[in-house]
C-alpha cells in the first residue's frame, strides 16, 4: 500500500503503449469537468508579485460565502493533495485511522507512510472510541456513497468525546451543496472539510483547493504550508469564480452527465455508482474492455483493488460521447 497510487489522467503513458499523440486522446480517466469555466482577466500584479495579503483574504472571503463557512475563512492551499500529506502532523505517535473504504487512496498511504495504523472500515457505525482520526470522502470517489451532513456531525460529537478528528473530503461536492457538512465547521473544532476547487470548475491544473476548520486547525495547516502557499493568478481567479452564478456551469455538467449515462446504458454497461462528474462500471470483462478502449485512443480509469470496475469520466460534447459510444459498440467479448 506503500506503493505510489495510479491516478486517472495518464494519458502519456497510455499512448507510450497505444499510439497516437496524447492531445488526440478522448481522456475520460479523471472526474474533472471537461467544460473549463472562462477565466477572468487577472491583474497584472497577479503575476508580478508575490501573493500580496488582500488576495488572499478576498479568496478566503468569497469561499466563505460559496461553502457557507459561517465563522470559518476557508484556507486556500496548493490542492488538496498538498494538505492530505500533513494529516499525520495532527495525530500522536501510535495513533489510529479510520478510513471509509473503498475510497481515494492516498489517505491511507499518507498516514502508512507516517507509521500509523489504518483501519479500512465499511461504514460510519464502525468507526470507534480508539480511532484518533476518521476520513470520510462524501460523496464518495469512486462510488459516489453519500453521508448526510447531520451524521457527519453526530460522528464529530462522538468523536470529539475522546479527542477525534473527522476528515471530510467534498472534492466532489460542489453539484451538491446541501449535502456539504461544511456550515457545521464553526461550531464543531474536531471537524475539518477539504474542498477541491478545479474538480467543478474544470481547472484542476490551477491546483487549487480550500480547507474549511476551525481556526486552530487552519492556523496549523498555514504555518507548516509557509509563506506564498497560492499563487496569486490562483487567488484571483478563485474570487472572481466564487463569487459568480455557477447555474450556467451546473447545467452543463448535469448535461454531459445525462450524456454519459446514456451511453453506458445503450451499451448495456451497468453503472453502480459515481457522482455528477463520473460514472463507476461493473463489468466482468473490464480488463478487456478497458484495453479495447485504449486501442481507440479512449482512456477510463481502472482499479487494482476491484479488477470488475471501471470509472467514466464525462466527454466534453456530443462528438467526443459519440466517439465514445462507437468505441463501446464496437467492443466484442
Amino acid at each position: 500500500m506503500n506503493a505510489p497510487i495510479v491516478h486517472g489522467g495518464g494519458v502519456t503513458a497510455a499512448a507510450a503503449v497505444y499510439g497516437g499523440r496524447p492531445e488526440d486522446w478522448l481522456d475520460l480517466s479523471t472526474g474533472i469537468n471537461p467544460i473549463p469555466a472562462p477565466l477572468p482577466e487577472i491583474p497584472a500584479r497577479a503575476w508580478h508579485r508575490l501573493p500580496d495579503r488582500y488576495l488572499i483574504d478576498a479568496a478566503r472571503s468569497a469561499a466563505q460565502a460559496y461553502y457557507r463557512s459561517g465563522d470559518s475563512l476557508p484556507l486556500p492551499v496548493p490542492g488538496t493533495q498538498s494538505v492530505i500529506q500533513l494529516l499525520p502532523r495532527l495525530l500522536d505517535e501510535g495513533s489510529r485511522v479510520a478510513v471509509l473504504t473503498p475510497t481515494y487512496g492516498e489517505y491511507e498511504r499518507a498516514f502508512r507512510l507516517a507509521g500509523y495504523r489504518v483501519d479500512r472500515v465499511g461504514g460510519i457505525g464502525e468507526i470507534g472510541a480508539s480511532h484518533r482520526l476518521a476520513v470520510i470522502v462524501n460523496p464518495n470517489n469512486p462510488d459516489g456513497r453519500t453521508h448526510a451532513p447531520d451524521e457527519l456531525a453526530a460522528l464529530c460529537e462522538r468523536m470529539g468525546q475522546t479527542g477525534g478528528l473527522v476528515v471530510v473530503d467534498e472534492a466532489f461536492g460542489d453539484t451538491r451543496p446541501w449535502m456539504s457538512a461544511a456550515p457545521h465547521a464553526s461550531r464543531l473544532p474536531n471537524l475539518i472539510v477539504f474542498r477541491s476547487f478545479g474538480k467543478f470548475f474544470g481547472l484542476a491544473g490551477l491546483r487549487l483547493g480550500f480547507v474549511v476548520a476551525a481556526h486552530p486547525i487552519l492556523d496549523r495547516f498555514e504555518n507548516w504550508l509557509g509563506p506564498w502557499a497560492v499563487s496569486g493568478p490562483a487567488l484571483a481567479i478563485a474570487d472572481a469564480l466564487l463569487r459568480q452564478d455557477t447555474v450556467a456551469i451546473q447545467l452543463q455538467i448535469a448535461e454531459r452527465s445525462n450524456g454519459l449515462r446514456s451511453v453506458l446504458d445503450e451499451s448495456g454497461l451497468r453503472v453502480v455508482g459515481g457522482t455528477d462528474l463520473f460514472s463507476l462500471v461493473d463489468h466482468n470483462e473490464a480488463a478487456a474492455l478497458h484495453e479495447h478502449l485504449c486501442r481507440h485512443h479512449i482512456l477510463v480509469r481502472k482499479f487494482d483493488y476491484a479488477p470488475n470496475w471501471l470509472r467514466f469520466g464525462l466527454p466534453s460534447d456530443p462528438m467526443s460521447q459519440s466517439r465514445l459510444a462507437a468505441a463501446l459498440k464496437s467492443y466484442e467479448p
